[in-house]
């Protein structure tokens, strides 16, 4: 293994624990699925970077040049009631990088972690200028194949349990623009290295790395056209871990280092009124800065049906 590969090991899974994709109906925005209704998503994702902060400097990747990675995601969203919604993911992954070193290392493919999550919406008010709702979602993924979290930068996620808690407010105006906030706390479990040792401001004799836990917090500003068969959004993005290590100087990146970014993006979704149910949806997402992160851009492509599930 070459320094320039081992610098960067444990890199790509250092971005993962700040989610990039938007959904439809999903447990960061306001919208809630009546009672006995479901919807599906289908969404493809395209990323890729070819720059990295080191600590707070910004590097540019050597001799693996551009790192793709490719997500197929499926989801579910279902009414239970119209204040309680329910959502199940699970996204499948295949990374690679334009110039793998050589030829030395090839990507890797397959399914990551299935997610499962609750919304509640705690308080909905209507005013004379428009309408104000308060919603909180609890969320866990654990991964479900046997994947290698060590296999830097083609792993195809963390290989930690993970819980997140957020709280949403949102408010729409009479006119159909809106302003949300989402806040939230990530818990991250362990991950198994393949590996007997590692430092992290002293010396571990184990294989299991303590990934560490973040603040993630999320800045919506958006639009419904067309009678509410369109909405467009702009959106800024952070993560701040509650702890870590910065990557050290001729040493390779790993998931026990602290990784904070900032992340700018924009998303629209349409619904057909010919087809009822039938939507389609686009995003864009980049990191324009970070500490020990990939400087990445992302586009993403979906489906979405929706429809009463029981009578």
């Amino acid at each position: 293994m070459n320094f320039d590969f081992k610098f960067r090991k444990g890199l790509f899974m250092l971005f993962l624990g700040l989610p990039i994709l938007t959904w439809a109906q999903s447990p960061t925005d306001e919208l809630m699925m009546p009672t006995k209704e479901i919807c599906f998503l289908g969404n493809y994702e395209f990323g890729e970077f070819d720059e990295y902060w080191e600590g707070s400097t910004l590097r540019v990747n050597g001799t693996i040049a551009k790192v793709q990675r490719k997500t197929a995601m499926l989801m579910a969203a279902y009414g239970v009631i119209d204040k309680l919604n329910v959502y199940v993911g699970l996204p499948y992954i295949s990374t690679n990088s334009t110039t793998p070193n050589g030829g030395k290392f090839a990507g890797a493919s397959g399914l990551q972690d299935l997610s499962v999550g609750l919304k509640y919406e705690v308080l909905k008010k209507q005013s004379e200028k428009g309408e104000f709702s308060a919603l909180a979602s609890l969320n866990f993924s654990t991964p479900v194949s046997n994947y290698l979290s060590d296999y830097q930068p083609y792993s195809l996620g963390l290989g930690t349990p993970q819980l997140a808690w957020r709280a949403i407010f949102n408010y729409k105006w009479n006119n159909g623009i809106y302003l949300r906030g989402v806040g939230g706390y990530i818990w991250k479990g362990y991950t198994e290295a393949e590996r007997e040792y590692y430092y992290n401001q002293g010396s571990y004799y184990t294989s299991w790395m303590d990934v560490p836990s973040s603040w993630n917090y999320e800045l919506v500003l958006g639009k419904w056209f067309f009678q509410n068969a369109l909405r467009v959004e702009l959106n800024y993005g952070s993560q701040y871990s509650t702890s870590g290590d910065d990557i050290r100087a001729y040493n390779a990146p790993q998931p026990t280092n602290q990784v904070n970014m900032d992340r700018v993006g924009a998303f629209a979704h349409y619904y057909f009124p010919q087809i009822k149910g039938l939507g389609v949806l686009a995003s864009y997402s980049q990191i324009v800065d970070g500490k020990n992160a990939p400087k990445m851009t992302s586009f993403g492509l979906g489906v979405t049906y929706q429809f009463q599930l029981l009578n």
